[in-house]
């Protein structure tokens, strides 16, 4: 009788087990992921404006601060990854991710409704500004800390999290699930610099900055009332203390020879990888048993992790290495996606009135990049793949490589369009005897800007979810996270290295008295020059990846060992 309920509650628990994670799950992680966006999105422009009219900041100072905050979202998906990986998971990392992104948010929408959190409204008569303190500093830095806090913990952990609730993980579906998560994602975006940016422009900052803090809390609550049905992944242990003992064991490894033979390596028991790749070989004397007696326990564990490192951590650590040339060529394209002020800047000096009266906001010219990934991917999926594989009679696929090339290679296109537009809206506006006007707008539609959005949207459609699909690939399940926060740190080199380059700029083309090309006044100003300089080091870049691509080889499966399984 005893034997009975014990096999009727193992049949329940691995019922319930199997229950959990699937399609169903699914929704609720990019439910998170969408609304997080929609704040998200439509801060980034919307801070623009709002640092210059209501902090009395300079175009280049709020390029810079916007850029540095940027700079910092990116960076801290690292320390998410790694809290997510070695201790916490990923469920556990999300959901703080999300509370504290609310956090962010909220402190944000009081500084609209307390009038003391901002200097007071300028003067125009007596042309006087007054500065903010340092208190009212601290609040502004505190909102935009908890935000990117929040980042950290969101941003690495949702697209891999979804990857965990996928019992069949083959090319076709993670392909699909990496496009509609960005898909969603973007909708998200879209949203975001659309009808929250037209809720800021029509009822001020104190109601759109409270519609951000209400979206970002559905954002936190859709995550959690789903957590019955999510498969929750234990952390391992720490990766980077792991990496740390494979570099110190093979440097005192280092005037060891090669063994003969494969035993000469320890790789664990039950292992499935016993031998190390023959790429960065230097690294393979870290799993080199010396004396097995001294070195090896009887449950063929290392007995010091500082001595013998096993072939599984090796190649852990080879992994990472291998993808930073081709990680590193996606900074250069990110700093094309950095550039937040300008494309502001340009929309608010154009006409931008459509469809008999309707006038876009400028902050919200953007949502054609995000829109255009939307429809690229629906159409990529639904059209253009079921169409070439039915005209071959085979399932077409196009590979992880291919598509980031085609993405860095549509960039410079979009680089090139921008500056031929602006060169030519600053030929008009000085036409129309606008030159020392700064707030003129010129006789020119918003619609001259759409092309080069619309490209830049099909670049980042291609090179984006190429980059996300290629760490996945190219890391064990183990790294995941870590692997996706890849993405963000070259998101953060692109923000710092695009506050460096404006910066250089703007000082080197201002020498001798001469209006800078990114003066504040847009007509006076060289942009298209800027945009020029931006293509022409994203041609390099290009010519750059296609070597590092050549040199990588193509991308194989990776076998994922030391992968816990069991729920949190």
């Amino acid at each position: 009788m005893a034997s009975e309920k014990i096999m009727e509650k193992g049949i329940r628990q691995d019922y319930s087990k199997r229950r959990k994670g699937g399609f169903i799950a699914l929704p609720f992680i990019i439910a998170n992921e969408a609304l997080e966006k929609v704040p998200s999105y439509a801060l980034v422009p919307s801070m623009t404006l709002y640092l210059k009219s209501n902090y009395h900041l300079t175009i280049a100072a709020v390029h810079n601060l916007i850029n540095h905050w940027q700079a910092f979202s990116n960076f801290a998906p690292i320390l998410g990854a790694f809290f997510a990986d070695s201790f916490m998971g990923r469920f556990v990392t999300i959901g703080l991710g999300s509370i504290s992104s609310f956090l962010g948010v909220a402190i944000l929408w009081l500084t609209t409704v307390i009038p003391q959190a901002t200097p007071p409204p300028c003067d125009h008569l007596a042309q006087s500004c007054k500065s903010a303190t340092a208190g009212q500093v601290a609040i502004l830095v505190a909102a935009l800390f908890f935000k990117s806090i929040g980042a950290g913990g969101i941003r690495p952990c949702s697209m891999p999290f979804g990857v965990d609730q996928l019992s069949n993980k083959n090319e076709k579906i993670l392909e699909s699930y990496f496009s509609w998560y960005y898909a969603a994602a973007s909708l998200g975006g879209s949203l975001g610099l659309t009808s929250v940016i037209y809720i800021l422009q029509m009822y001020g900052w104190m109601v759109g900055y409270g519609v951000c803090a209400i979206l970002m809390f559905l954002a936190t609550v859709a995550f959690y009332i789903a957590s019955p049905l999510y498969v929750k992944r234990k952390a391992s242990t720490s990766l980077f203390t792991g990496f740390a003992q494979v570099l110190v064991v093979a440097y005192k490894n280092r005037n060891l020879p090669f063994p003969s033979k494969d035993s000469g390596y320890h790789h664990g028991k039950d292992s499935e990888i016993t031998v190390p790749s023959e790429k960065l070989k230097f690294l393979n004397k870290a799993c080199i048993i010396r004396n097995a007696e001294q070195e090896i326990g009887s449950d063929g564990l290392a007995l010091d992790p500082w001595r013998v490192s096993t072939v599984w951590k090796v190649e852990e650590l080879k992994a990472l290495l291998k993808v930073i040339p081709i990680w590193s060529t996606g900074i250069v394209m990110a700093i094309a996606g950095s550039q937040h002020s300008f494309p502001v800047l340009q929309a608010s000096s154009v006409n931008r009135h459509v469809l008999g009266g309707f006038e876009i906001p400028a902050a919200s010219v953007t949502v054609f990049v995000y829109c255009t990934v939307v429809v690229w991917v629906v159409l990529y999926e639904r059209v253009i793949i079921p169409l070439a594989s039915k005209i071959k009679g085979e399932q077409v696929y196009i590979s992880v490589q291919l598509r980031m090339g085609i993405g860095l290679f549509l960039s410079v296109i979009a680089l090139g369009l921008t500056a031929i537009v602006e060169s030519a809206r600053r030929r008009k506006a000085i036409q129309e005897g606008l030159l020392k006007n700064p707030i003129a707008v010129v006789n020119m539609s918003v619609i001259w800007l759409l092309p080069q959005h619309i490209v830049m949207g099909v670049a980042e459609a291609f090179s984006t979810l190429g980059y996300f699909e290629f760490y996945h690939r190219e890391f064990p399940k183990t790294m995941s996270s870590i692997g996706n926060s890849l993405f963000f740190l070259a998101l953060a080199f692109a923000h710092i290295l695009s506050s460096a380059l404006f910066n250089i700029v703007n000082k080197t083309t201002s020498r001798g008295g001469k209006p800078s090309w990114v003066a504040d006044n847009l007509n006076e100003a060289r942009f298209d020059n800027y945009y020029w300089l931006l293509a022409g080091l994203s041609l390099v870049n290009l010519l750059y990846y296609i070597i590092c691509s050549r040199s990588y080889g193509s991308t194989a499966e990776v076998i994922d060992e030391g992968y816990e399984s069991e729920e949190e």
